[in-house]
């Protein structure tokens, strides 16, 4: 009898050994499967918030197709211009190759595509180069983006100060002709800070690292010097 009692309860205690185990699987399936369903879903809301930054912008007047740079002059040839308005090396590059830029142009033999990135912030204490890119686009609304983009550079700031105010890019812009009303209230409301982050976000993914990186064709020009522009433009002219 007790024999019997004793098999009993040993039945008992595997049937609840194996419950307790289907049980434990039964609770990790159902985490696992919690977790995938959260990892698609992070990457189905990450996808749907990147597309939806990339489409969240407005370009001003004169931008490419792809809303990346203002495009100026309409010659044969491609010159990709990726300047920060606080970059040292972007305003010695100007002061020394712009002119020459400016000829290919006129001449049409070339056409100019700025892409105004704002990869600078960190050395100001206003991200003066977010504003001050989106300041050209508002300059580009009001048709004197070169204007404006040529005294941006005289006027730069040092690296690590506040940048030129606001007040400062008005007046720029009010120097080149541009409408002080309607320039100031674009400048102020930061109309173009979205398309700074779109033409910035775009140059990144395109693999520009650093300013100025200047293109022609599509392809890396590694002397900046006069010289060096016209003979790439020469030869992607062939």
């Amino acid at each position: 009898m007790s024999s019997r009692k004793g098999q009993r309860e040993a039945a008992r205690v595997v049937r609840e050994q194996l419950a307790r185990e289907k049980r434990r699987k039964r609770t990790l399936w159902t985490s696992v499967a919690a977790v995938v369903v959260l990892v698609i879903a992070g990457l189905i809301g990450w996808s749907v918030f990147r597309s939806q930054q990339s489409d969240s912008f407005t370009a001003p007047p004169g931008a490419n197709d792809p809303g990346t740079g203002i495009v100026i002059g309409g010659g044969p040839v491609t010159i990709d211009l990726y300047e920060d308005y606080l970059c040292p090396a972007c305003k010695q590059f100007q002061d020394t190759s712009g002119a020459t830029i400016n000829q290919l142009v006129s001449e049409g033999k070339a056409k100019v595509v700025f892409h105004p990135v704002a990869y600078l912030n960190r050395f100001s204490t206003t991200e003066y180069s977010s504003r001050s890119s989106a300041a050209s686009g508002c300059a580009a609304k009001g048709g004197k983006f070169k204007e404006f983009t040529d005294l941006l550079f005289a006027k730069q700031p040092a690296e690590g100060s506040a940048g030129l105010s606001d007040d400062e890019l008005i007046d720029i812009g009010a120097g080149v002709g541009l409408d002080k009303g309607d320039f100031g209230s674009c400048v102020r409301e930061g109309t173009y800070r979205s398309w700074t982050e779109h033409v910035t976000d775009e140059a990144s993914k395109a693999g520009v690292t650093g300013t100025p990186t200047i293109k022609v064709n599509g392809k890396d020009v590694e002397d900046r010097s006069p010289q060096g522009i016209t003979a790439a433009v020469a030869a992607a002219g062939k």
